[in-house]
């Protein structure tokens, strides 16, 4: 098979077992009296992104075949989500949230490296076979996008009715969908063990056999927080902080928050309402588009103006979320999810082209790694845990679906007001000129 072909499904796979859960988890957990706990287990994720990936790079680099790595860390992540998936079948709606939570925390312990190493084995795959990887890797990557949307698209109309596996594309009400039940977790589960299986007929990945030791302190890019003696790049890695908490707040809540319109009889049979997986993923097919749209942005208006059209394009994201609804207003649920793509992508990968650009070649893969850890990890996790502050008080403290509802508004007003807060300090605070041909300069 081709090199390349192979690689794409290996990305495909790779994001399709996180697409599975992560944007309807959430509504899971609700359905099992679980809501107030969603910032817990999401926040989960950018805890373990914090030190997991750089001790799996080490094991990669020094021990074990990258690609078997892959495989194994799947194959672990998969029979733990799948034992979760049992729990919550046998507990039915009396599920523990420490038992759930355990069995969660250990299944994306070993996912969220998984990342990392996927990117990994496949550079390291193109490279080996004379690819250049700035032309082949984009291509690659976006299919894993691709099977992230695929996967959120299937949990959302596959469903057990009757004791029958079947399809709902229509707006029939009731429908027992993937997305609101444990189902979804077999679902992440089933692609692991095709990914842990797959992985093992990928090409080597050699370890490195050097005597020279990489400590977990070069790992987790220690060394790159020299660069917070620069003001300008302590800004940077700062604000990409304040900034990173927007990152998994609409994974977390946007399906629990659209699906509760059902609960509103004005509402209660729209499409939307009944098919948030799907509506969601609109914003994964925006995301897929606007990475097009970053070189031209980037060398036009610089990193400063387009960092601020992503925090911007945040405070869209969450105010549309707020007015909108899935009948008449519909509209604003699916611009909020076209501006998301600016939102994620201007951010995350524009941020890292800057610090590319500004870091020493010597300390350019530990600094990639403070970016990451300062947005996915501290960031992700302090912006979890303080939208479940958030929704908790305004949302489940309620009982009744209409202030319900009312306490959902809030709480996006809130999110776009925090967001609108961080992009006038970061229009004020971070200095940078702009050099259209210095950025041109930027190859890998």
């Amino acid at each position: 098979m081709n090199l390349k072909l192979r690689l794409t499904i290996l990305s495909f796979l790779q994001f399709g077992v996180w697409g599975a859960y992560l944007t309807s988890m959430g509504n899971y957990l609700g359905s099992v009296g679980l809501g107030s706990k969603i910032g817990l287990f999401y926040a989960m994720q950018g805890i373990v992104s914090i030190f997991m990936p750089a001790i799996m790079g080490i094991i990669a680099d020094r021990w074990i075949q990258a690609q078997k790595l892959l495989g194994i860390s799947h194959f672990l992540a998969a029979v733990f989500l799948i034992w979760a998936g049992y729990y919550g079948m046998s507990a039915g709606a009396d599920v523990e949230f420490s038992k759930l939570f355990l069995l969660y925390s250990l299944s994306v312990t070993f996912y969220m490296p998984t990342i990392a190493l996927s990117n990994s084995v496949a550079y390291t795959v193109l490279v080996n076979n004379n690819f250049d990887t700035i032309k082949s890797f984009p291509p690659i990557r976006t299919m894993g996008t691709v099977g992230f949307i695929c996967a959120m698209l299937f949990v959302n109309f596959a469903g057990i009715q009757g004791g029958n596996f079947s399809f709902n594309f229509s707006n029939e009400a009731g429908f027992p969908s993937f997305q609101n039940s444990y189902s979804q977790f077999f679902v992440s589960g089933v692609l692991g063990i095709i990914l842990f299986i797959y992985s093992f007929t990928l090409p080597n990945c050699p370890v490195n056999k050097s005597n020279e030791k990489r400590t977990l302190s070069d790992a987790l890019g220690l060394k790159a927080f020299a660069l917070f003696k620069e003001k300008k790049m302590a800004v940077f890695f700062i604000f990409s902080m304040f900034l990173g908490v927007s990152l998994q707040i609409t994974n977390g809540y946007a399906n629990p928050f659209i699906t509760s319109f059902k609960e509103i009889p004005e509402f209660a049979n729209t499409w939307g309402s009944n098919n948030a997986n799907a509506l969601i993923s609109l914003s994964q097919v925006s995301e897929t588009l606007c990475i097009l749209l970053i070189p031209f942005f980037l060398k036009r208006y610089g990193i400063k103006k387009v960092m601020l059209m992503a925090m911007f394009a945040w405070v869209l994201r969450f105010g549309l979320f707020a007015t909108g609804n899935p009948g008449g207003g519909v509209w604003m649920f699916v611009l909020s999810m076209i501006v998301y793509g600016i939102a994620f992508d201007f951010f995350n990968v524009s941020g890292s082209l800057f610090v590319d650009k500004e870091t020493d070649k010597s300390i350019r893969s530990s600094a990639q790694g403070v970016f990451m850890m300062m947005t996915n990890g501290f960031g992700a996790t302090i912006g979890m845990l303080g939208a479940q502050e958030v929704v908790n008080h305004y949302v489940f403290s309620q009982t009744d679906p209409a202030l319900q509802l009312s306490g959902w508004q809030t709480s996006w007003y809130i999110f776009a007001g925090y967001a609108l807060i961080v992009t006038v300090l970061f229009a004020i605070i971070f200095k940078h000129k702009h050099n259209p041909d210095h950025l041109g300069e930027i190859k890998h």
